[in-house]
């Protein structure tokens, strides 16, 4: 198997448009790691994102009647690019099909590359759908983004490009990944040449389905509903057919990336080089953190896969980034509603950084409060706790509360001070024009609603917090109302950040 893709690795026609990237030291990560790091910058190809390389070989490849049909391709981001650029370079015509809550800057930069542009359902799943029919009905050839031999034998480039250019084996090269095409082109190129060198694949947490496959020794499904979009570059439901063949020989492990730790890895990479990683991009990046935790690699090579990244998600991205650096912790402190408690409380503090300070009366003998601190060292948040326990403070870690970080952080001052008739959901939507008004009209239609919070991130979703007047005997028909909306939820009624702050 590796014999045979090495030559078509070897073969590929990708540099007719795709350009040789650069591997470049990264000394600021090298030193605080223990390692010596370098980052394969895909980044800086001309769609920037390595996923030119994949779609340029499998057209190039392509017979003169195939080419003569047209292509077609389902995708909201770099794939669609990719095969924009490509097919214009060829002279093909190409049909790319989008979900509706596609970021607008993503749209327009397809159009511009010469590609028609068709938007169809809420997100990729409808969308490949819709491709799927279109590419019947019209006799189109359809480009993989990754489940494809020639599409891999492209990625596989960036493996061969990473040979040729690193002083010597590196220990490790870690690689972002989705539906696998780049990790198995570059595993088949890689182990080929050096059988020593661990070929480590990153995926994001709530979509990581080369892990599971990799643990149950068969391709698995995660369910559509339950993918995270954070990293919408990686977000897919099941391993490709042909990347898990290779993925499952020569694939050494799959680590997990958290929201907050990918946050954490797009400031090393600005820090680095003062480029800005789409999340997906800055994958490979999280995953050598982690790693490198708890084990001990001379070299490392981490693939900086996209630089695709929505302006307006940069918010989200820089609130998190402290938290997934280890380097912020929130808590909810319970004080006593006394004259000088909360200087008391301060002093417990000693000399931290606070980050954020919220607080709230909660009644007439206790307070509540929501605070950030700076964290010199991971174990410096478990200190905390132990501080101030010993102090007789009640304490509750929240840094891995996602209600905490989303919502109730911004709404802390606000609570029920009515009856306890109030059940709370957290929401996710597709994030489009029209589709908050969509919302609201869903879910306020038969009942009444207590509490609500909706905040931008700048993301294909949108996140909203609701309350609605109900008694625990009601849930069951709430929740079968809500099932019967379509959006994703998560019940939140037992979260201690509602219960604290807001209930």
């Amino acid at each position: 198997m590796l014999e045979s893709y090495v030559k078509k690795i070897l073969a590929s026609r990708v540099y007719d448009l795709a350009i040789e990237t650069p591997l470049t030291p990264a000394p600021l990560l090298s030193k605080r790691l223990g390692a010596d790091i370098m980052l394969k910058r895909e980044d800086l190809q001309p769609v920037f994102s390595f996923k030119i390389r994949g779609s340029y070989n499998k057209m190039a490849q392509m017979s003169a009647e195939q080419q003569q049909r047209g292509v077609i391709a389902a995708s909201a981001g770099n794939h669609a690019q990719g095969v924009a650029m490509a097919a214009s370079a060829l002279g093909i015509k190409a049909t790319i099909v989008m979900g509706r809550n596609t970021p607008s800057i993503k749209v327009n930069a397809v159009k511009a590359r010469g590609a028609k542009v068709v938007l169809h359902g809420d997100g990729f799943p409808q969308a490949a759908e819709h491709a799927a029919m279109l590419q019947a009905r019209d006799n189109l050839i359809f480009v993989h983004p990754y489940d494809d031999v020639d599409v891999i034998a492209g990625q596989g480039t960036v493996g061969m490009e990473i040979v040729n250019q690193h002083p010597g084996q590196p220990d490790a090269i870690f690689v972002p990944v989705g539906g696998g095409g780049l990790i198995a082109g570059i595993a088949a190129y890689v182990k080929y040449l050096y059988p020593g060198t661990r070929i480590i694949g990153v995926e994001a947490q709530g979509s990581a389905c080369m892990h599971a496959a990799l643990q149950a020794g068969r391709r698995v499904k995660l369910p559509e509903e339950s993918l995270d979009m954070f990293a919408d570059g990686v977000s897919v439901a099941q391993a490709g057919k042909e990347t898990f063949k290779i993925a499952k020989r020569y694939v050494d492990e799959v680590v997990v990336a958290s929201v907050d730790e990918i946050c954490a890895a797009i400031k090393d990479i600005f820090e680095e080089t003062r480029v800005i990683g789409e999340p997906a991009g800055a994958l490979a990046v999280a995953g050598m953190k982690q790693y490198l935790q708890t084990h001990t690699l001379n070299s490392a090579v981490a693939i900086l896969s996209g630089a695709n990244v929505n302006f307006d998600r940069l918010r989200h991205i820089s609130e998190r980034a402290e938290i997934g650096e280890q380097r912020e912790a929130i808590f909810a402190v319970t004080i006593d509603e006394a004259q000088g408690s909360f200087l008391r409380f301060c002093r417990a503090l000693g000399k931290r950084s606070i980050t954020e300070f919220n607080y709230r009366w909660a009644s007439d003998n206790q307070a509540h409060i929501y605070v950030g601190m700076q964290m010199a060292t991971p174990q410096d948040r478990s200190q905390v706790v132990s501080d101030l326990d010993r102090r007789g403070y009640p304490v509750i870690d929240m840094t891995d509360n996602e209600t905490a970080k989303l919502h109730v952080r911004h709404m802390v001052g606000g609570r029920n001070l009515g009856t306890n008739d109030e059940l709370l959901f957290r929401f996710e939507f597709p994030e489009r024009p029209g589709a908050l008004l969509d919302f609201l009209s869903g879910v306020g239609a038969d009942w009444n609603i207590t509490l609500f919070h909706y905040r931008n991130h700048g993301a294909a979703y949108g996140r909203v917090l609701v309350g609605f007047q109900a008694e625990g005997g009601d849930r069951k028909q709430l929740v079968s109302y809500l099932q019967r909306i379509g959006y994703r939820f998560w019940e939140e009624n037992d979260n201690p950040a509602y219960r604290l702050f807001l209930k």
